[in-house]
Parts: structure tokens; sequence; C-alpha cells
């Protein structure tokens, strides 16, 4: 009877596994497209650095760009943030399943 439980549980908790799966790469691949951009905004703040310190643009032009920048890796800051929070609350639900099977 109890391999039979094992068996049962395995084919009900299938279908949730595969989404939890599905779930988790979605979350992953966003995750790296956060750290590209990142790296991205990382590379344009390095060049338009340089730009105004080799008098390319005007401190106006370098302010307003900055200010662009800076606000962009802030947000991606906070989606990181909440994501953090988010998988710590899934890592608790995931114990708490674990516990019941």
């Amino acid at each position: 009877m109890g391999d039979e439980m094992l068996i049962v549980d395995d084919v009900l908790l299938s279908p949730f596994r595969s989404l939890l799966w599905i779930f988790r790469e979605i979350h992953n691949a966003a995750q790296e497209e956060l750290a590209n951009e990142a790296e991205a905004i990382t590379a344009e703040l390095r060049e338009l650095y340089m730009m105004i310190e080799t008098g390319r643009i005007t401190e106006a032009e370098f302010d307003a760009r900055e200010r662009k920048f800076l606000n962009r890796l802030d947000e991606i800051d906070e989606i990181k943030d909440r994501r953090i929070g988010i998988e710590e609350d899934e890592d608790k639900e995931d114990q708490k399943l674990k516990e019941r099977v």
C-alpha cells in the first residue's frame, strides 16, 4: 500500500512540479535579462563619463543622460529586491509542501 501511495503522489504532483519548473525558468531568464541590462547601462555610464571629460557633451546633456541611467539602475535594483522577497516566500511555501508530502 505504501508504494502505491508514492506513485499516486508522484502522478498528482507531476503537473505542479512541471509548472513550477517552467516558472523558475522564466524567472531565471528575466533575472538574466535584468543583469544584462544593468551591465549595458554601466557601460553606457562609463562612456558618458568619458564624453564629459573629453568635452564631447555639455554638462546639461551629461546631467540629463546620467539621471536617466541612474534612475533605470535604481528601478532594476528595486525589481531585484522585490524578487528576492518573492523567492523567500516561495522557498517557505516549497518547504511547507515538502513537509506535507
